[in-house]
């Protein structure tokens, strides 16, 4: 596979725009002026309620906005819905959504829209929030190109150790960049303007950023940024001496052991649709942890302290870049 770097992206951040609605999608995408929208303004429906879709309803519904809910748990579909005033999505209610939500497992919300796409309003907008892009932006890219509604492949780069409805905060994206992906079709102007709606819409989440980047690019950093900092997180709590920390461990400890704490069904499918870009990282830092080994076997000083310097040095440039 082709690697990308950021130089070989379009990748971009948006600020706020105060333009009109988005111009005609290319290549004969259905015109929202031959359907008229259905959908009340400001409306938002959320599929999936666990840590992501929970704090999207509790954010939104602080901005007063008319919420419908949608999650397998009824126990947790009663509480989500007492607790943000919000009403069940369902096969009557979807075309009143202005903006819906997808933030169940990627397979899954691939599979929703599959099934609900003729019931969505003209000229909605719809985003996942999945940790992987590639698959979803394919799929769902062209389920939107038959339809007058718009998929935007999101990722909002926020969130815990925990999952849960139970763990879901009203202030979980304050200030956090939020990624999307936009057909490579679209120009500049269209994903501007598109990306300016979604910013009104999603205003009571106090996002820090809009970054606009491609789905290949996407799933190669964050097989980096996220992904390896589960596996190396759950591989090192293998150990032993993990069994026997207490009284010996302090913050570098908890820094590299918080994420290995994790929903193994989430992870196993995101790592499995990004198989190709986590085993390039493992691969890498497989080859670097052996270096820091073979110094250490043949009592190296010098190559020891030139790695960790090394080290040292790259951290220092990745936080001014």
């Amino acid at each position: 596979m082709a690697r990308l770097n950021p130089q070989q992206t379009s990748s971009s951040t948006f600020a706020t725009h105060t333009s009109t609605r988005a111009e005609k999608s290319p290549h004969n995408k259905p015109s929202t002026c031959e359907h008229t929208p259905s959908f009340i303004p400001g409306a938002v429906g959320i599929v999936g309620l666990g840590l992501i879709g929970g704090s999207f309803a509790k954010a939104l519904c602080q901005g007063a906005q008319k919420l419908y809910l949608s999650n397998r748990n009824q126990e947790v579909m009663k509480q989500a819905c007492a607790d943000c005033h919000a009403l069940a999505l369902d096969n009557e209610n979807i075309s009143k959504c202005e903006l819906i939500i997808l933030a169940a497992y990627p397979h899954a919300n691939e599979t929703w829209l599959e099934q609900h796409a003729s019931q969505i309003s003209p000229d909605a907008l719809v985003i996942d929030t999945g940790g992987v892009k590639r698959t979803t932006c394919k799929r769902c890219f062209a389920l939107a190109h038959d339809y007058p509604w718009e998929f935007i492949g999101c990722h909002p780069m926020a969130g815990t150790q925990y999952s849960g409805f139970a763990h879901a905060r009203a202030n979980m994206f304050h200030h956090a960049p939020m990624v999307v992906v936009f057909p490579d079709s679209y120009t500049s102007g269209q994903q501007e303007q598109l990306c300016w709606r979604l910013q009104k819409l999603l205003a009571s989440c106090k996002f820090g950023s809009y970054r606009c980047t491609n789905a290949q690019f996407h799933d190669q950093q964050i097989a980096y940024t996220s992904q390896l900092a589960h596996v190396v997180s759950n591989a090192y709590v293998k150990s032993p001496a993990a069994q026997a920390h207490k009284g010996f461990s302090a913050g570098s400890y908890k820094d590299l052991t918080r994420v290995a704490r994790l929903n193994a069904d989430m992870w196993t499918e995101l790592f499995l649709a990004n198989k190709d870009n986590l085993s390039h990282e493992i691969s890498l830092m497989i080859s670097h942890l052996q270096e820091y080994k073979d110094a250490l076997d043949s009592a190296d000083e010098h190559m020891l302290h030139r790695l960790l310097a090394e080290g040292d040095a790259l951290k220092k440039k990745a936080e001014q870049s």
